[in-house]
């Protein structure tokens, strides 16, 4: 994922994950076994720099092939 796509996907679940939990504070616990999970991916997700890294060593070694 590059940095806008990335940035995009994690901060939408963050906020998904945010709104659960504190949905599940005034209802029911059940939106909070959603919410934590999609939360902490969302965290990854945004967070996540060596993927970028990895794409950008791959894209050098295919443009010296050619």
């Amino acid at each position: 994922m590059n940095l806008i796509s990335r940035t995009i996907t994690g901060g939408f679940m963050i906020a998904v994950g945010l709104t659960l939990i504190a949905i599940s504070f005034f209802t029911m616990f059940v939106p909070l076994i959603y919410g934590l999970p999609i939360f902490v991916i969302g965290i990854i997700i945004f967070l996540n720099n060596k993927e970028d890294k990895i794409e950008k060593i791959k894209n050098k070694k295919e443009g010296n092939k050619r």
